[in-house]
């Protein structure tokens, strides 16, 4: 399908927007869940967010990045939302961590 590089941004951006958005909606899901399941969490997005910045040299702080990604400050959502990992959860963390570096 041949689409123009403009209109291929605008259609990524909708996606990381939306995608965003679901994550905001769902704190029931924690990052470590998120890790153990997809190798990604909402972390990652803000670095990566923020590596983007960067790229472009648009400050970005990493505070900013997450608060982008979390929809408000990263402290605020982890008092709010973020739970103790249980032994079954960094287990799966640190055997999907060991299995990645063998590769």
């Amino acid at each position: 399908m041949a689409m123009d590089e403009k209109t291929r941004t605008e259609l990524e951006a909708a996606v990381f927007r939306r995608l965003v958005e679901h994550l905001r909606t769902r704190t029931d899901v924690q990052n470590i869940d998120l890790m153990n399941l997809a190798g990604f969490c909402r972390n990652c997005l803000s670095n990566w967010y923020k590596d983007a910045a960067d790229a472009k040299d648009v400050p970005v702080s990493k505070d900013e990045s997450r608060e982008r990604v979390y929809g408000m400050p990263y402290d605020e959502w982890k008092a709010k939302y973020q739970r103790e990992a249980t032994p079954e959860q960094q287990s799966a963390f640190a055997e999907a961590h060991s299995e990645a570096h063998k590769q």
